[in-house]
């Protein structure tokens, strides 16, 4: 129950930021709003205040702002249909425009407070809390492979040896090369202890365990200095899910079953879950992360989404005569049927692949 209540708290700020968007441009280019939702109908709840009506409705996967005009239907003066063509593209684009602003609010935010980072090369005045040794790669076929350790594994122990840092390890398992060590290391909630014979690096002749390591902490800045990097932080984000989403859609043109990469709300759910229980910083991370995901997929020139209408706009723009109405709602309407087959595709995935997760909710709740 509390997963799912932080998830729909999460889901809450991600849609609404991004239909405020929507909402104030429209409103402040002149147009009338005839509803901001949360969710999409059944209606559950409403309320009208001047011409709007904020509603809740009964579907919680996304959200919605109605404004006059924008299927071309109805004309005037406060009509998007009759806005010039810029401020309509401002209006389309303010939903994602505002994920971008929500990332680096909360990532500034965090950075005041701690975010987890890499205590390596850090700038002067910042300060670092709970740091610990973490497992960032396993290389194949070495003992640290064949023991099961895995990346995100934190080490906190080498046989009597408590919370090692980096050189401290590597120097103990030099030391003590030519004899088993037990590496104990914490897993989620999981404590694992695995005895490893360490092996040579031929280039070096030291002893190793076959892995990449990093310390990472809770990294705090002063205020000034939060927001400085807190957008250079946006921005290296934003670089990364691009080329992922890059990645990720040359992946399945290839068949390399880049699709299994892929979560939708159950999997988000559960790792929102698993993610707040690592405490409030790693959650103001994972929904900054959220947030600039859902602008890049917004942007993409997909029909339903704020990317395919601005295409269809920038198309009609390029032709100097609006694309017709009932072929763009048509395109979008088909867009969206398929959006939603998808989410019902990857919801299927999903119960797959967290059915260990749901198989111990319910013997809690039985």
């Amino acid at each position: 129950m509390v997963t799912f209540l932080i998830f729909i708290a999460v889901l809450a700020v991600l849609v609404l930021s991004h239909e405020f968007g929507h909402f104030i441009v429209a409103r402040k280019s002149g147009m009338k709003v005839y509803e901001f939702g949360f969710g999409f109908p059944p209606r559950l709840f409403s309320i009208k205040k001047g011409e709007t009506i904020y509603s809740i409705n009964l579907i919680p996967l996304g959200g919605f702002v109605k404004i006059k005009g924008e299927d071309g239907e109805e004309p005037g003066p406060d009509s998007f249909v009759s806005q010039k063509v810029w401020k309509r593209a401002i209006t389309l684009f303010a939903g994602v425009g505002m994920n971008i602003i929500l990332a680096f609010v909360l990532l500034s935010a965090g950075l005041m407070v701690g975010l987890p980072q890499s205590v390596d090369n850090l700038p002067s005045g910042v300060s670092v809390k709970d740091s610990r040794l973490q497992i960032m790669e396993v290389m194949s076929g070495k003992p640290a492979d064949q023991a099961g350790l895995q990346p995100g594994d934190t080490i906190i122990g080498l046989d009597n040896l408590e919370n090692p840092g980096i050189k401290v390890m590597q120097e103990y398992v030099n030391n003590h090369k030519d004899q088993d060590i037990q590496v104990t290391v914490k897993r989620g909630d999981e404590i694992v202890a695995k005895k490893i014979h360490p092996f040579i690096y031929a280039d070096t002749g030291k002893g190793g365990l076959g892995v990449s390591l990093v310390e990472v902490g809770l990294v705090s800045y002063p205020w000034h200095k939060a927001i400085y990097y807190g957008f250079f932080l946006t921005g290296f984000y934003l670089k990364e899910i691009v080329l992922a989403f890059f990645y990720l859609i040359a992946g399945l043109f290839v068949g390399n079953h880049a699709g299994e990469a892929l979560s939708g709300p159950v999997g988000i759910a559960v790792m929102t879950g698993q993610i707040a229980r690592l405490g409030f910083s790693y959650l103001l991370n994972f929904i900054a992360l959220l947030s600039l995901n859902l602008a890049i997929i917004n942007i993409l020139p997909i029909p339903a989404l704020d990317g395919g209408r601005l295409l269809f706009l920038l198309i009609g723009k390029i032709k100097r005569k609006p694309i017709a109405q009932k072929y763009e709602q048509f395109a979008h309407s088909l867009g969206f049927a398929l959006l939603m087959f998808l989410v019902v595709v990857i919801t299927i995935k999903d119960l797959g692949n967290f059915k260990g997760f749901f198989m111990d909710l319910w013997y809690k709740i039985i």
